[in-house]
C-alpha cells in the first residue's frame, strides 16, 4: 500500500509539474520592447510574431531611447528586447576603442552578464552600423570619399541624425574625438526615418545614417568612408535578464534558432518596405516565412 501511496503521490506531483508548465507556455505574455525607428519597430514585431507563432502570447511596447529600454529591462517592465552590440558598448559602458565583431560581442555580453545579470542571445545576422551619409553633389563639390575629407568643411555644414546620436560615445562625442576639427556648424536631431527628407531636400548638409536604411539607396546618398575605423560593430540580438533565461529555456532555445539569418541587403530591402508604408507586422511576418521559420 505504501508503494501504491507513493507512486499516487508521484504521479500526481508529475502532472501538476507539466500542468504549471503548460499553463505558463499558454497563459504568460512576454513582454516586448523596442525602439522607435524603422528596424526596431520590425525587429520588436519579428520577436513577437515569432514566439506567438510558437504559442506565446507577448506584448510589444515602444520606447525613446536605447536607454530607456535598458532601463526598462533593469526594472521589469519588459522581458526582451533586442539590441546592437555596438549601442550596448558604446550607450551603457560608455566605450569608443575599436573591438571587432567578435570582442565586441563578448566584452558586452561579459559585463551585462558579471554588473546587470543580464544576456545577450546570438545575433541574428546584420550588422547595422552608423554611416555619415551626403548628396552625391555634395560628395562631388568637396572631393569628398572619407569622413576625414569632410572635417575642412565641418563649420559650414548641418548635421542631421537622429534623437541620440549627438549625445553618445559612440556617436558624435567619440567621433570628434576621433576625427579631430570635426566641428558641426549645428546638429538637428529629429525621428531617423525624417533624416533622409531632411537631407534630401537640402535642410541638412550630413546625415548619420543607419547602414542598413533602405533609404540611402532610395536617395542616392553617398556614405563617407570610416577610415580610421571608429564605428564599432552594430549586430542585432535579443537581450534578456539572466533570469528570464533560466525560467524560460524553451523561449531562449525557440530564440537561438534565428542567429545568423537575415545579411544586410536583406534587411535594408525590409526597412524600405516599412519605410514605404507597409506595416511592420506585415514585414515581419514576411522576414519569418522568408526563411521557412513559420
Amino acid at each position: 500500500m505504501k508503494k501504491v501511496a507513493i507512486f499516487i503521490v508521484a504521479c500526481v506531483l508529475a502532472f501538476t509539474a507539466g500542468y504549471s508548465f503548460t499553463s505558463l507556455a499558454a497563459n504568460d505574455i512576454v513582454r516586448i520592447g523596442h525602439k522607435q525607428f524603422t528596424e526596431q519597430k520590425i525587429v520588436g514585431q519579428l520577436l513577437a510574431t515569432y514566439l506567438e507563432s510558437k504559442g506565446y502570447k507577448t506584448e510589444v511596447t515602444e520606447y525613446p531611447s536605447s536607454w530607456s529600454m535598458f532601463k526598462a529591462l533593469q526594472n521589469n517592465d519588459i522581458d526582451l528586447y533586442s539590441d546592437y552590440t555596438g549601442t550596448l558598448y558604446g550607450v551603457v559602458f560608455k566605450q569608443s576603442k575599436a573591438l571587432n565583431k567578435d570582442e565586441t560581442y563578448n566584452y558586452v555580453k561579459n559585463r551585462l552578464q558579471g554588473e546587470y545579470g543580464i544576456t545577450l542571445l546570438k545575433p541574428l545576422g546584420w550588422n547595422n552600423t552608423y554611416v555619415l551619409s551626403v548628396r552625391p553633389e555634395t560628395a562631388e563639390k568637396y572631393r569628398l570619399k572619407t569622413i576625414s575629407d569632410i572635417i575642412p568643411f565641418t563649420n559650414q555644414m548641418i548635421l542631421g541624425s537622429d534623437l541620440e546620436f549627438a549625445n553618445r560615445q559612440d556617436g558624435l562625442i567619440g567621433l570628434s574625438e576621433t576625427y579631430r576639427g570635426l566641428n558641426f556648424k549645428s546638429v538637428k536631431p529629429m525621428r531617423q526615418e525624417r533624416t533622409y527628407q531632411a537631407l534630401f531636400n537640402g535642410q541638412t548638409d550630413v546625415n548619420a545614417s543607419y547602414s542598413t536604411d533602405g533609404q540611402i539607396e532610395k536617395y542616392g546618398l553617398v556614405n563617407l568612408i570610416d577610415n580610421k575605423k571608429f564605428f564599432p560593430p552594430y549586430y542585432v540580438t535579443p537581450v534578456m535578464k539572466m533570469d528570464f533565461e533560466a525560467k524560460h529555456p524553451e523561449i531562449v532555445a525557440a530564440l537561438e534558432m534565428l542567429e545568423n539569418q537575415w545579411n544586410e541587403e536583406e534587411i535594408m530591402h525590409y526597412n524600405y518596405l516599412v519605410d514605404e508604408g507597409q506595416d511592420p507586422r506585415t514585414v515581419a511576418e514576411m522576414m519569418l516565412r522568408d526563411k521557412g521559420l513559420i
